[in-house]
């Protein structure tokens, strides 16, 4: 992205990690945290955060909508990235807001490069093109195992979605893709374990966010 589009103090934050990893709850407290601190804050989620977006959502994620094979598969979540960022992220980023994003790239390279098989590389090439190469400035991953992951989000007897349905093997791929990228980052991810308590999670990431926020305004 091109930082002269991007105005003083905006921030783009990213919870990532397996399913039951508990992001929602933890990007809602953050959302408020910010937002009672003054900070224009936007919430929003992947895929989705569009009309297109949220549409290519129903028809990935939604039982009983047809095959999907994996190639398709990855092609629909870079094809809904691109109109999030092209029509939400981008535009917000240019306002100086803080968003905070459920999902990003880093889960297609989880999930269709390493649990469908596509590859890391395949995968990242196409969502950096989708994307034009914009890359969060924190992303915290939320490390949950499979089991557990499961147990949380069947909770009450919910429903799983097309991805979470699928087996703990998978999950477990899925899991060790993301330490993988973590370790191989360039000291924008934060890793937690999602078994910590709510609000001592909520006190590391606010404590890495208020980090974030500091050398965005010393680079502005």
């Amino acid at each position: 992205m091109n930082e002269m589009q991007r105005a003083p103090g905006a921030l783009f934050v990213v919870f990532e990690g397996g399913d039951g990893a508990g992001k929602s709850t933890q990007a809602a407290l953050l959302a408020r945290r910010l937002q009672d601190a003054g900070r224009e804050v936007l919430r929003t989620r992947e895929p989705g955060g569009t009309v297109i977006g949220e549409e290519l959502r129903s028809l990935v994620l939604d039982h009983g909508r047809g095959q999907v094979d994996a190639r398709t598969e990855a092609l629909m979540f870079a094809a809904a990235r691109a109109a999030h960022v092209e029509q939400l992220i981008l535009p917000a980023l240019a306002r100086g807001t803080t968003i905070i994003c459920d999902r990003f790239i880093d889960s297609s390279v989880a999930y269709q490069g390493v649990g469908r098989g596509l590859g890391t590389e395949e995968v990242l090439r196409l969502n950096r093109w989708a994307t034009d190469g914009l890359r969060p400035d924190l992303t915290i991953l939320l490390d949950v195992d499979p089991l557990s992951g499961r147990l949380r989000r069947t909770q009450g007897h919910g429903a799983e979605d097309r991805l979470e349905s699928e087996p703990d093997d998978f999950h477990a791929r899925i899991r060790q893709a993301f330490l993988d990228r973590a370790r191989n980052d360039d000291g924008t991810y934060l890793v937690l374990d999602a078994s910590l308590e709510v609000e001592d999670l909520e006190a590391r990431i606010a404590s890495a966010v208020e980090t974030a926020i500091q050398a965005a305004g010393a680079s502005s």
